[in-house]
């Protein structure tokens, strides 16, 4: 049996850049919806797994904010990127399945040997975290972020593992940059006291 794959795993390049492929989705192009997956859903389910924590709920939150995106092309204004657009539809799309589940208990004690994350999570406040982590500490850090508040975890996300900008993604909240900047440094002190052990 042949493995049929991912819609965007396809050999696809019918649109140049962002502004054709935009004029083949609003005009109807059957073909434009799977380039629209093939360009972005490789970086949108990384966004929704880190979102809801599960693969095969994270490819069902890209698979529902593809085609809303594709129905709903007539209400992108264009004030923003395509991909900021979006990135607010797939995280929109997981919080509201995220509020569907009862939350998941995850373990109350992370392993001594990940002391010094407070630390790294300082002195490195202004590089994005998987500049700073690698492997078994990068999976403990995301495993205390799915404990952290939606409001604070998807900031998080959108800053640090997505690299988003405050303005972008404060465009993808349609919150103020502001609000941006306080969530992020609320998430940064959450994620210090979630794994900073007991003294």
């Amino acid at each position: 049996m042949t493995d049929v794959g991912k819609p965007w795993d396809i050999d696809l390049t019918l649109y140049d850049d962002d502004q054709e492929l935009l004029k083949g989705l609003r005009t109807g192009d059957p073909m434009a919806c799977t380039c629209f997956m093939k360009w972005y859903a490789p970086g949108m389910t990384r966004l929704a797994l880190l979102m809801v924590g599960d693969p095969d709920e994270a490819e069902g939150v890209v698979q529902d904010s593809f085609i809303s995106a594709c129905a709903k092309m007539d209400t992108f204004r264009g004030d923003s990127a395509l991909s900021t657009w979006l990135h607010r539809i797939v995280v929109n799309t997981s919080l509201g399945r995220l509020r569907k589940r009862r939350p998941e208990r995850l373990p109350e004690d992370l392993d001594r040997q990940y002391a010094n994350l407070p630390d790294l999570l300082i002195h490195n406040a202004d590089q994005p975290l998987d500049n700073v982590l690698t492997g078994e500490l990068r999976d403990e850090l995301n495993r205390a972020v799915m404990e952290l508040p939606e409001t604070l975890r998807t900031v998080l996300t959108l800053r640090e593992h997505e690299g988003l900008s405050t303005r972008e993604t404060a465009e993808a909240l349609g919150i103020s940059e502001s609000a941006v900047k306080v969530r992020l440094h609320r998430a940064r002190a959450a994620l210090r006291d979630r794994i900073e052990p007991a003294s």
